[in-house]
């Protein structure tokens, strides 16, 4: 169903990729990284805290493409830690970017220490997205940046049928992907928990339109890239194949989040 290991053939990429005027996965996964990165308004004098960072793929991008101070990551999964932290030595940027293993829901430093925080295709992992938010809050300094990209479900349908294949898609989407009930919210609701929590300029938007046609066309036209992918996921994808992109995405939605602290 949904990739949350996304292995390119350039690195290793945590996104299904952003696919407006993109034609390969390599070319979206950038992308999409671009996008947050350019809605973080990242520079020179931010120290970004960058949550469930992966392989670290996206921190070496933003380190090259805007210079920040400094990266902070937190992941949760240790094998990906150590991944990523060989692969940021081997780049030589130890120096600029900090791994660490830790939660999203219990951040591991003082309050106000970072200007923005980024957070990539992963939010609905934590348990809950709600503590995340609260945590963000605490360790941004005035004027910090939220910027994040997620995967939340569609207003509940009407119809009967499609609540059922609305609550079938997210029931198997919570088990599949250790995703908490508690974060299966629409847009509106997302935006009022960020408010709820202490943000102003909150803005929630839907680029679902250039994430899953894009991504779920991939995947049926490059066969050899489900070989990558570990067993429980690539079966999910070779389902999507059959029943097609409008039913294993249709109770889906793609936003991405941008708050500051006041």
């Amino acid at each position: 169903m949904i990739a949350t290991e996304t292995v390119s053939r350039r690195g290793l990429f945590i996104n299904m990729g952003y696919w407006r005027d993109t034609q390969s996965l390599d070319q979206a996964c950038e992308a999409m990284v671009e996008l947050l990165g350019q809605a973080s308004k990242l520079g020179p004098d931010d120290v970004v805290l960058d949550v469930g960072f992966g392989f670290g793929e996206q921190d070496i991008y933003w380190m090259t493409r805007f210079a920040p101070r400094r990266i902070v990551g937190i992941n949760i999964v240790p094998s990906q830690v150590v991944a990523a932290r060989q692969r940021v030595e081997a780049r030589g940027m130890a120096d600029r970017i900090q791994l660490h293993v830790a939660s999203a829901t219990d951040v591991p430093f003082e309050a106000g220490r970072f200007t923005a925080i980024t957070a990539l295709e992963c939010g609905f992992h934590f348990a809950t997205r709600e503590r995340f938010f609260e945590e963000a809050y605490r360790v941004l300094r005035p004027g910090g940046r939220l910027v994040l990209s997620d995967i939340i479900p569609i207003v509940r349908p009407r119809s009967a049928m499609r609540r059922w294949h609305y609550d079938q898609s997210w029931e198997t989407f919570s088990r599949t992907w250790a995703s908490p009930p508690a974060n299966a919210y629409p847009r509106a609701e997302f935006a009022a928990k960020l408010a709820a929590a202490g943000f102003a300029n909150v803005r929630v938007d839907s680029i679902r339109d250039d994430v899953f046609p894009g991504y779920h066309r991939y995947c049926t036209t490059h066969p050899e890239y489900l070989n990558l992918l570990n067993p429980v996921i690539r079966l999910h994808h070779r389902t999507a194949r059959i029943l097609g992109e409008g039913f294993t995405y249709g109770a889906f939605d793609y936003v991405t989040a941008i708050a500051r602290k006041a």
